[in-house]
């Protein structure tokens, strides 16, 4: 009853937030979606780490302990790298433009008849194909954590139980994860149930209050979330008999070889390095938004201000990269402990599944009364959270680009009030679910999913970034790589088998193909640069548009290399101490505590590099501003 009433006091909270909203979010498509460009630095950037956080993500970092040891959420770390560019590189960017979305960006960057078809283009792919796919895989996550937690045939009236049962055989497409013995019919009629309550839910508060309500429940699920998660880590330590015994617990269960593998922080001795430093060096950059594009961007651009967008990205890195990050270490590794496992037979879909269904099994099984409640009202903020996050994302390219910019304005020439805007806005997401929702009935694994993303993005992440620091990117540079990643992705899915070979194809490849077009196509006409320069003041190669647009040429260089190095050394910070901490929580079988220590004192001392230029004196920042 308590674990109830806590779940039910975050729901009456959400819905109420989103009534209190309404009447300013009905204002305009831009209160709607960007909140009057009135948030504060750190509330953008608690509410970009509580999207992140994710229902599915804890699921999916146990998953990858389980599969690859610790040394494979690099593959999740290395993102760190590019939220930290984005908000130092090109979050001005992004409130200067004074978009509503990424893709109106494509009429002030670029000239030529097929600028239009660009931005449908770009709504279609991102708004609908990517931001679905994302949508699916938290809706999978959901049956994982709902399937254990909420058992509908017991609690339900047989007759209409019964009804829901037969509909759901008929349908014959099961979505279960099968790893909690339920008859497979019977679990998808009770996820089924879960999945409509907690999509009504979200769906209220979100579509009524729009961003404003997103963001201020993002604030309360992010601290519900990460005080359930630390308790949760408190509890999985104490049953795995203490923080120094979880090492002692693996080499028990795995041998000793096998709890290094699972602790190391870089490839072990007969891991192929050339994988790993691919996928690292790549995975960060070469991805389907880079450069903010979609949520971030959104987030970026209903700051109030400059700095209020730089520190949201810098917040959110730090909460999402180091804080968040060591309370699931403790966790992933753990439940290796609590719940063992035969490396032998280890693979597979469903072997991942099963590991990452652990995460909501442990809450279950380990924490009590109230704490067990927390957790909950955790995973399902988190799960609202992100949902909240897509639905208000895809429909602002549903309602801004595709029906008030090409339907109504370029096609019917006409000007569709207000209210009409935001009721199209409200009903768009309600056809993204529908479609997120057949998605997410042809997912097996999280793991899987994500690669899928990862390849597709791949494709045209070096563009987006390139169109914000070089001047020569045209139209045709991103129609191109929209192209290649359409076109080569399933080709190599069904092709190369090896994942980090794909990404170096993909990437590679897109890149390649968008500077040759570049360089063979028609440049963007002057104007339009010059006057994208004035509006944006854009960092890196703009030296010839920089003096056209009467500024000094070496501005643009300059702005690059100060965000460049606020982006090294800010991350130098996070990593090193995050390893360094990581190692002093759970050392490897034999290693010694002085490199830990190391780590972290280089990491605290390295906060020197850069805090200074982030943080100004008055006199400086003073200064600066004059």
């Amino acid at each position: 009853m308590l674990d109830l009433l806590i779940v039910s006091a975050f729901i009456l909270y959400s819905i109420s937030n989103g009534f209190r909203n309404r009447a300013k979010a009905s204002r305009s498509l831009e209160e709607y979606f960007l909140a009057g460009r009135s948030i504060k630095g750190w509330r953008a950037g608690v509410s970009l780490a509580a999207t992140q956080f994710a229902a599915d993500t804890p699921l999916l970092v146990t998953g990858l302990i389980a599969t690859g040891g610790i040394f494979m959420l690099w593959r999740l770390w290395i993102y760190g790298l590019g939220f930290l560019m984005i908000g130092f590189l090109l979050g001005r960017g992004w409130r200067r433009a004074r978009v509503l979305t990424d893709a109106e960006l494509t009429e002030i960057r670029y000239s030529g008849r097929g600028v239009l078809m660009l931005r449908g283009l770009k709504a279609i792919y991102y708004g609908t194909v990517m931001n679905c796919t994302i949508m699916a895989m938290v809706l999978v996550a959901a049956t994982r954590i709902c399937e254990v937690f909420l058992p509908w045939h017991e609690w339900l009236p047989g007759a209409f139980y019964r009804w829901m049962y037969n509909l759901v055989e008929w349908v014959g497409v099961p979505l279960s994860s099968g790893a909690t013995g339920l008859e497979p019919y019977v679990a998808t009629t009770n996820n089924l149930f879960s999945l409509l309550l907690i999509i009504a839910f979200t769906a209220l508060y979100s579509t009524t209050g729009g961003l404003r309500s997103v963001i201020a429940t993002d604030t309360v699920q992010f601290t519900i979330a990460m005080v359930g998660t630390l308790i949760y880590a408190v509890v999985v330590v104490i049953q795995s008999g203490g923080i120094g015994q979880i090492v002692n617990g693996l080499v028990e269960h795995y041998g000793e070889a096998q709890a290094s593998r699972f602790l190391s922080f870089t490839p072990t001795a007969g891991e192929a390095l050339m994988p790993f430093l691919v996928v690292i060096s790549l995975q960060w950059f070469f991805e389907r938004n880079s450069d903010g594009t979609g949520y971030f961007a959104q987030r970026m651009m209903s700051c109030r201000s400059d700095r209020d967008a730089r520190m949201a990205a810098f917040i959110f890195t730090w909460l999402q990269i180091l804080l968040r990050s060591l309370f699931w270490l403790v966790i992933g590794v753990g439940l290796l402990v609590i719940y063992p496992f035969d490396p032998a037979s280890a693979g597979g879909e469903t072997f991942v599944a099963g590991r990452e269904l652990l995460f909501a099994t442990g809450i279950r099984d380990l924490l009590p009364a109230g704490i067990k409640g927390i957790m909950l009202t955790g995973l399902l903020a988190a799960l609202a959270s992100t949902i909240d996050t897509h639905l208000t994302w895809g429909a602002s390219y549903w309602s801004n680009d595709l029906y008030l910019r090409i339907i109504n304005r370029e096609w019917l020439q006409r000007e569709p009030s207000t209210r009409e805007q935001v009721m199209v806005a409200r009903l768009s997401n309600v056809v993204i679910l529908a479609i997120a929702l057949v998605i997410m009935a042809n997912l097996q694994s999280i793991q899987t999913a994500w690669y899928i993303t990862l390849l597709f993005g791949a494709g045209t992440g070096a563009v987006l970034v390139l169109r914000w620091l070089w001047e020569r990117i045209n139209l045709y540079s991103e129609i191109a790589a929209i192209g290649v990643s359409i076109l080569l992705a399933p080709v190599l899915l069904f092709t190369v088998e090896a994942e980090w070979l794909r990404l170096l194809l993909m990437s590679s490849i897109s890149t390649l193909v968008v500077v040759a077009v570049t360089l063979l196509t028609r440049p963007t006409e002057e104007a339009v640069l010059v006057e994208f320069y004035k509006r944006v003041d854009p960092p890196g190669f703009w030296k010839r548009t920089a003096a056209q647009a009467g500024a000094e040429a070496r501005r643009p260089m300059e702005a690059f290399r100060s965000g460049a190095y606020l982006t090294v050394t800010v991350s130098l910070s996070i990593y090193l101490l995050l390893v360094g901490i990581g190692k002093l929580l759970l050392p490897a079988p034999g290693s010694s505590m002085a490199y830990s220590w190391f780590y972290v004192l280089l990491g605290v001392g390295s906060v020197a590099l850069w805090w200074q230029k982030l943080f100004p004196t008055r006199t400086a920042a003073d200064s600066d501003t004059a």
